[in-house]
């Protein structure tokens, strides 16, 4: 009697269990469960699952929904419960034109998704009349005629890979190896036309970073054609979600490494025509544009990485915005600096190597970094300037000016002849005029007015060398050629002295010095200047 009491339990118990599971179209959560639960081998009831086919009935529906199973295990992609909204009027928020919407998988399949229609959720009318289509895309006539030909015993399995398919990822691993080898001397040959149609030029450095470049552009092309034979093979879907998971790993470091070495030659390219360039402010940008280059690069691919691990994007975006804020809030100098550098560049109101005067500091521009520029000063002490300091500041570029302008006033004695003067006034505008580095339309030498202790001869004039040693080689090379004129000319320069006249002693005379006057002289002496 116990044993008769035991079976009609365990035969109610299971009765029990399977009407547990019934057919639940409310919400997301319950139409995708529904569907794919009855079409586990298991709990296998096609007509079940055809109910959340929209547009279809009867077998056809049944096929849809079977389909739509085989695609979804064909790309790896299996359903977190756990992340499928229950609510009955669940609004996708990205969109609000979407309405009672929920894609599946929006970043790998967003074609596939459940929609509310009337008080139920069905898998839409679009994603039912695709699912044809992408099934023939993924598993193409070949896929039956295996099934086919493969013998009983290819189907025996080991780690839920059966025989044959063990045989088909062997071929696939041979076939992927040999177009390795193909693609590696077809692409670089294609980057390399590409490279000088662009620029029109090459150099060693560019061709390395190229090769360098090939490789991983390769793979990607590799894995594109392994993605696309894969489901094929029917594996489990565990099987495929781990292979899927690794291989679009393997695409996103992939990508990663394809733009890193993309940054490095476009910076290569940039840095041959930044030496080309009169200015030096773009070398300097160079290696500023490359690591932030080289950091965004990071970061979203940081981000698509986790995107493949079921982190969502807006979340990351959102908290890494929420971050960055309290981050610039605690070093709002550093993001000041930031900025600073960026108006630095955009306004380039000096260059590397410019002589520059920025309140206090007078100096030569050497480096300008993120957070600050470096300026050696004139006794070769170094001065750092933040970015942001620097960038509000009245900043005299003396490198950006077109000429040198230089004034000085010469001193000739009380007792030089009218004669003299005039000629030595001449004579050293002659020396402007045919001086290599000044400029022979703009400058003045005039005899201006009467010192303490000299007669003041008044020299404004202009040096075209921009470079601050040149100005003074330039200045070195004047001065030299006014004295040898004011030797020749018997002229000479005064200095601060006092002349006491004495006219109780008629017997001592003042001595004078005797200037030669002789106007043919003289305008020999003019006519010499070179």
């Amino acid at each position: 009697m116990k044993k008769i009491s035991l079976f009609f339990l365990l035969i109610s118990s299971i009765i029990v269990a399977q009407n547990k599971v019934k057919v639940d179209l409310s919400n997301p959560n319950s139409t995708i469960y529904t569907h794919l639960y009855f079409l586990q081998s298991d709990s296998y009831e096609p007509e079940k699952a055809a109910t959340t086919i929209y547009g279809f009935e009867g077998e056809q529906a049944q096929d849809v929904a079977i389909k739509l199973k085989k695609i979804l295990d064909g790309r790896g992609l299996k359903v977190d419960f756990s992340k499928v909204p229950t609510n009955k009027m669940f609004s996708d928020t990205t969109d609000y034109k979407i309405g009672n919407r929920y894609v599946l998988f929006p970043y790998q399949m967003p074609e596939i998704y459940v929609e509310r229609v009337g008080n139920n959720w069905y898998y839409s009318s679009e994603t039912t009349h695709q699912v044809n289509e992408l099934y023939k895309k993924m598993f193409p006539w070949h896929t039956e005629k295996l099934q086919q030909i493969i013998p009983k015993f290819g189907h025996q399995s080991f780690l839920k890979i059966e025989l044959w398919q063990y045989f088909g990822l062997l071929i696939l691993l041979a076939v992927s190896t040999i177009l390795f080898f193909i693609l590696r001397k077809i692409i670089f040959f294609i980057l390399q036309k590409a490279q000088y149609l662009i620029i029109n030029k090459s150099s060693e450095k560019i061709k390395n970073a190229l090769k360098k470049l090939t490789r991983p552009i390769v793979f990607l092309l590799i894995i594109w054609f392994v993605k696309t034979l894969l489901p094929s093979l029917l594996l489990h879907l565990d099987i495929n979600t781990m292979l899927f998971l690794g291989l679009n790993i393997m695409v996103t470091v992939f990508w990663i490494y394809v733009f890193l070495k993309l940054v490095k030659v476009v910076m290569s390219i940039y840095e041959d025509f930044a030496k080309s360039t009169h200015g030096k402010l773009d070398d300097q940008l160079v290696p500023i544009l490359h690591n932030f280059l080289t950091g965004l690069v990071i970061f979203i691919g940081i981000l698509k990485l986790l995107t493949l691990f079921g982190v969502e994007p807006v979340t990351v975006i959102a908290g890494a915005s929420i971050g960055g804020l309290a981050v610039a809030l605690a070093s709002q100098d550093t993001v000041k600096n930031l900025i600073g550098t960026i108006m630095i560049f955009i306004d380039k109101p000096f260059h590397i190597g410019d002589w520059i005067e920025a309140g206090e500091v007078v100096g030569t521009v050497e480096t300008v970094g993120f957070r600050s520029t470096t300026v050696r000063a004139a006794d070769t002490s170094v001065y750092q300037i933040p970015n942001s300091t620097l960038s509000e500041m009245v900043v005299n570029n003396k490198g950006l000016r077109a000429f040198r302008r230089y004034t000085t006033n010469l001193g000739l004695r009380y007792d030089t002849p009218p004669e003299l003067i005039d000629a030595f006034v001449k004579g050293v505008r002659k020396i402007i005029e045919i001086h290599p580095d000044t400029r022979d339309d703009a400058f003045n030498v005039e005899f201006t007015g009467f010192g303490d202790s000299s007669l003041l001869i008044l020299v404004n004039m202009y040096f075209t060398a921009l470079d601050w040693n040149s100005e003074q080689s330039s200045k070195h090379n004047l001065h030299i050629k006014i004295l040898n004129l004011a030797k020749d000319l018997g002229v000479e320069f005064a200095f601060p002295s006092t002349t006491v006249m004495i006219e109780q002693f008629p017997e001592k005379k003042l001595e004078e010095i005797g200037y030669n006057k002789e106007s043919v002289r003289i305008k020999q002496i003019i006519d010499k200047i070179k």
